[in-house]
C-alpha cells in the first residue's frame, strides 16, 4: 500500500479538519462575549464554520467531486458517532442521587419523549401536507415526519431517514433532515438561554458559578470497586473497547437483518421498510445491546465471576462527549444548501412552529410528571428533544451542575423505554412515504396516538401534580 497516497490519509484528514474546527470555535467562544454568554455549544459553532467553508471553498473554489466526497464522509462520521455516543451512555452504571427516583419514573420519561415526537410529527405533517395540496404541489407530503427525526432524534437519525425518503422520491431529503436538526440546536441554545434567563430573573434558579463548574470537572475516575487506572491495560482503553465491542455486536445484528430481508423472508416490506429503518436506527439498537451488556456485567458480579467493575461513568461520559461533538460538527457541515432551494418556506415554518410548540409542551408536561425537579427535567428534555442528549446535558448543567437529580438519568433511561412505546412511530416513519394515502393515514394515527399518550401522562399518571 502506498502510504503517501491521499486515500491512505483521507479518513484521518477529515477527522483532523473537524478537530481544527472545534479548536477554532472554542477560541471564538471564549474570546467573543456574545458567544461566551450564550449556551451555543462549541460544536455547533464549529459546524456552521465548517458549513460555510464547504459551501464557499470546496464548492466554488475547489471542485464538485471533492465537495461530494466530503459530504459523503461527513455523513458517514455522523452515522457512526451517534451510535457510539449512545452506547457509551448506555454502558454507564447507575449512580446514587440526592433526589430519589420514584417507581415508574423511567416509564413516564419514555412516554414524555414519545409524546414529544408525536406532537412534532403532527406539526410537521400538517405543514407538509398543507403545502403539498396548495402552494407546493411537488413537495414530498411525508417530509413533515423529518421534524421529529431532526428535533427529537438529532442529526444522525434525521440524516438516515432523510436518505430513506430520498429513495421514495424526496429530492434533497437528507439535507432537509440535517437542516432541521441543525436548526434544532439553535432552538436548544437560543430559546433555552432565553428561558434560563427568565428563570434567573424570576428567582426560580441561581446562576451557575465557576466553583460549581469546577466540581463537575473533578469527578473521580477511580473507586476501590473498579479496575485501576493503569494496570496491564489502561482503564480508558477498556472503556473504548467496551463501546466498540457493543457496536460490533450491533453490526452483526444489522447484518443479520439484512441477510434475512435480502432472502425475501419478509417480502418487499422487509427489504424496503424494515431494513432501512433498522440501518437508520443503529444508535437505538446499539443502546439496547449496551443495556444488555450492563445487565450481563451485573450478573457476573452477582455470581462472583467478575470481582471488579469495568465500566467507569466519568470516562464513558468523556467518550460520549467526544463523539457527540464530532457528530454535531460533521452533521451541520454536511448540509447541502442547494438542496433546500425549493424547500425554504416549508422548512422555515416547520422549524419555527415546531420548535415553539415543543418548548411549550415540554414545560407543560414536565411540570406535571416531574414536580420535585421540574426545572432540571424541563431543561434536559427540551435540549434533547430539539438537539441531542449532549445539548440536553448542556442546558441541564446550568440548573443541576452536579447531576443531583435524576434528570440526566431520565434522558438515557427514558430514551431506552421510549423505544418500546415509540415502535409504532418507527413503523409510521417507514409507512408514511409510500403514498399520499399512507401519509394521510399516518397523520391521523399520529394524532390518535398523541391523544392516548397525553391522557396517560396527565390523567392516569399517579406521579403527576401541578406545582406552580
Amino acid at each position: 500500500m502506498d502510504f503517501s497516497d491521499y486515500s491512505a490519509w483521507e479518513g484521518i484528514l477529515h477527522v483532523s479538519v473537524l478537530a481544527l474546527l472545534l479548536l477554532f470555535a472554542n477560541v471564538l467562544r471564549r474570546k467573543i462575549s456574545f458567544l461566551r454568554r450564550s449556551l451555543l455549544p462549541t460544536a455547533v459553532i464549529a459546524g456552521f464554520i465548517g458549513l460555510a467553508f464547504k459551501e464557499v471553498i470546496l464548492l466554488r473554489v475547489v471542485d464538485f467531486a471533492t465537495y461530494n466526497a466530503t459530504v459523503d464522509y461527513l455523513r458517514l462520521i455522523t452515522y457512526h458517532s451517534i451510535a457510539l455516543g449512545f452506547i457509551a451512555l448506555g454502558l454507564k452504571v447507575n449512580a446514587i442521587m440526592k433526589v430519589k427516583e420514584k417507581k415508574g419514573r423511567s416509564l413516564y420519561s419514555g412516554l414524555i419523549i414519545v409524546s414529544t415526537y408525536l406532537i412534532q410529527g403532527i406539526v410537521g405533517l400538517f405543514i407538509s401536507i398543507t403545502f403539498a395540496f396548495t402552494f407546493f404541489p411537488n413537495l414530498f407530503a411525508a417530509s413533515g415526519m423529518l421534524l421529529p427525526m431532526g428535533f427529537g432524534q438529532g442529526p444522525g437519525q434525521a440524516q438516515n431517514i432523510g436518505f430513506v425518503y430520498e429513495t421514495f422520491g424526496f429530492v434533497g431529503g437528507t439535507t432537509f433532515g440535517l437542516a432541521i436538526a441543525s436548526f434544532g440546536f439553535i432552538w436548544a441554545s437560543v430559546a433555552g438561554v432565553i428561558y434560563l434567563n427568565y428563570l434567573y430573573r424570576t428567582g426560580k434558579i441561581e446562576r451557575s458559578t465557576e466553583a460549581r463548574a469546577k466540581r463537575v470537572s473533578s469527578q473521580e475516575i477511580e473507586s476501590p470497586d473498579e479496575i485501576p487506572v493503569a494496570e496491564a491495560v489502561d482503564k480508558f482503553t477498556i472503556q473504548i473497547s467496551l463501546v466498540l465491542a457493543v457496536y460490533f455486536v450491533t453490526y452483526l445484528f444489522i447484518y443479520g437483518v439484512k441477510l434475512i430481508a435480502e432472502a425475501g423472508v419478509l417480502g418487499d416490506f422487509g427489504l424496503n421498510t424494515v431494513l432501512p429503518l433498522i440501518i437508520g436506527f443503529n444508535f437505538i439498537i446499539g443502546m439496547l445491546f449496551a443495556l444488555l451488556f450492563k445487565k450481563f456485567f451485573l450478573w457476573l458480579r452477582k455470581v462472583n465471576w467478575m470481582t471488579r467493575q469495568y465500566p467507569n461513568n466519568y470516562m464513558l461520559n468523556r467518550i460520549a462527549g467526544l463523539v457527540f461533538d464530532f457528530m454535531i460538527v460533521a452533521s451541520i457541515s454536511a448540509i447541502r444548501i442547494e438542496d433546500l432551494n425549493e424547500l425554504w418556506i416549508p422548512f422555515i415554518l416547520m422549524v419555527l412552529i415546531g420548535g415553539g410548540i415543543t418548548m411549550v409542551y415540554v414545560i407543560f408536561i414536565c411540570r406535571r410528571v416531574y414536580p420535585d425537579y421540574r426545572i432540571p427535567a424541563t431543561m434536559g428534555m427540551f435540549g434533547m428533544l430539539t438537539g441531542t442528549a449532549s445539548t440536553g446535558v448542556v442546558l441541564l448543567r446550568e440548573v443541576d451542575a452536579n447531576f443531583e437529580t435524576p434528570a440526566a438519568n431520565d434522558l438515557v433511561i427514558g430514551s431506552s423505554t421510549a423505544i418500546l412505546f415509540g415502535f409504532p412511530i418507527l413503523l409510521l416513519v417507514g409507512i408514511a412515504p409510500l403514498s399520499i394515502v399512507h401519509t394521510l393515514v399516518t397523520f391521523g394515527i399520529v394524532i390518535v396516538l398523541f391523544a392516548i399518550v397525553v391522557t396517560i401522562l396527565v390523567k392516569l399518571n399517579p406521579l403527576q401534580k401541578t406545582e406552580e
